[in-house]
């Protein structure tokens, strides 16, 4: 890990304590010492922005910052955050479709697709699918029940 995102990281652990507008004025700080465009400085600016609420700044920011050729789990990450700020947004519909196309390269973070997917179908008015698709995600997490809440998930499914 180099020092930069070590810098990076220290932020992000004192978030609490440093409160959004100091968040987001290191952040940029940190952005500044990387070239014009980097996709990796535009992405933590955009997520210091989306966690202080300020979706509609963020969501320019991810764009950029996947445009500019985020990979790994960055990637997935950002298509996982922007989503989430779309759907804050008030477009449901176009969340779902970015974590549908993200999904097979999601890898690791394939639950936390799942979830934030499940969010935007709750607000597109899909409940029952999302609460089905959340329950399969969760069963195979399980040690008792792992059957039965997948056959439940299922049920859920087949009558969304």
């Amino acid at each position: 890990m180099s020092d930069w995102q070590q810098r990076v990281d220290a932020v992000w652990a004192s978030a609490d304590e440093l409160g959004d507008h100091e968040v987001i004025r290191r952040i940029d700080s940190l952005a500044a010492e990387r070239p014009a465009g980097d996709p990796i400085a535009l992405f933590e600016q955009a997520g210091a922005r989306d966690s202080a609420g300020l979706e509609a700044e963020a969501e320019p920011l991810y764009r950029q910052a996947i445009a500019g050729g985020l990979s790994g789990s960055e990637r997935v990450q950002a298509h996982v955050q922007l989503a989430s700020t779309i759907r804050n947004l008030g477009r449901p519909l176009e969340a779902i479709a970015m974590l549908d196309e993200i999904e097979p390269e999601s890898g690791e973070l394939r639950d936390a697709v799942v979830a934030f997917r499940a969010l935007a179908r709750v607000d597109a008015g899909d409940a029952r699918l999302a609460a089905s698709e959340a329950l399969a995600a969760l069963a195979p997490h399980l040690q008792r029940y792992r059957v039965s809440l997948a056959a439940y998930a299922a049920e859920l499914a087949a009558s969304a």
